[in-house]
């Protein structure tokens, strides 16, 4: 190497040992991979998220409509007030009752079916049931039926208790 003015030469800056500057530019497959892999595991949670949240809407929608057939079934016996006691039944009633003759029977039987129509699965739904007690003393309507749709247990009850 030549000297000059008795100075060295200087060193030639060293580039950076991996890629070259042209290859360096963009991203990488594998840096794409993996943040396709995180955004689904993220996706996957979300829905995951959404499917509880509808198991639980569904629950209380249940829960709902079991309150307002409950309140359905007490404003009737409201309305036959003298005949009251003839609403009580005798256990769970899950089998929709053949309407009979008397205006409490047809209640009781209209009750049971809309029991079925809103919460359960239809008119053959075995599960889905309900008792009148105490009337007209000491009223405890119950419904019955079951939470395995919504992600509950078997069965869920609702007891509403009121004086005639």
């Amino acid at each position: 190497m030549p000297v000059s003015n008795g100075f060295l030469p200087k060193p030639r800056r060293q580039r950076f040992a991996g890629a070259r500057r042209a290859d360096a530019r963009g991203v990488s497959l594998i840096e794409v991979l993996v943040a396709v892999v995180v955004l689904s595991i993220g996706l996957l949670g979300v829905a995951a998220m959404q499917s509880i949240a509808l198991r639980g809407g569904q629950s209380s929608f249940e829960s709902s409509q079991a309150v307002i057939q409950t309140s359905a079934i007490l404003e009737a016996m409201r309305a036959n007030r003298l005949n009251a006691n003839a609403y009580n039944t005798a256990g769970m009633v899950c089998a929709t009752p053949a309407a009979g003759g008397t205006l409490a029977q047809r209640d009781i039987s209209s009750w049971i079916g809309s029991l079925k129509q809103t919460i359960g699965s239809g008119a053959a739904d075995e599960t889905t049931c309900g008792q009148i007690t105490g009337c007209p003393a000491a009223c405890v309507i119950t419904v019955q039926w079951d939470d395995r749709r919504a992600g509950g247990g078997q069965n869920r009850q609702i007891a509403t208790r009121t004086t005639i």
